[in-house]
């Protein structure tokens, strides 16, 4: 992505800047990172239009919303040809608690991150809803005792 779109250090330092606090005014990012409010303006919207910033977001806290239960589920499927994997995909999006879910190539077939209040909590989305996912053959859960790193942020050096 660097070559295609030629970031300079200016644009690497408003990247930084707006990974660590993406309600920074233009104001004050043009101030730290020794431009005029213009120039930084303009670098923001093609870094948007290049599709390289997809977005500005709220992040909550888990922990303050009472989800402090992490499991992670390997899930193995009947079948994976097309078919399934799209019914599986598109059902997987409708389940809140899936805070992520990808695609595995290895011994498995999907892996999810699943966030809930507590192991009672997790037993119900496992039984109600995970387990019947369409073409789920079987899972694997396994229990986060401690989060060592958890990081959204991408390192732009």
């Amino acid at each position: 992505m660097e070559e295609k779109l030629n970031l300079d250090p200016i644009d690497r330092k408003i990247l930084r800047e707006l990974s660590l606090n993406a309600r920074v005014s233009t104001t004050e990012l043009a101030r730290r990172v020794g431009l005029s409010k213009t120039p930084v303006a303009a670098r923001i919207r093609m870094m948007e239009e290049s599709g390289l910033i997809t977005g500005f977001r709220v992040m909550l806290s888990p922990l303050q919303l009472g989800l402090t239960h992490v499991t992670y589920v390997e899930v193995r499927l009947t079948e994976t040809r097309e078919k399934a994997l799209a019914a599986f995909n598109l059902a997987v999006r409708g389940i809140p608690e899936v805070e992520e879910c990808y695609m595995i190539a290895g011994g498995f077939d999907y892996l999810m991150k699943i966030r809930s209040r507590d192991i009672q909590d997790y037993r119900r989305v496992m039984g109600e809803q995970i387990s019947s996912l369409p073409y789920v053959a079987s899972t694997s859960s396994y229990v986060a005792m401690e989060a060592v790193v958890e990081n959204a942020h991408i390192s732009i050096d």
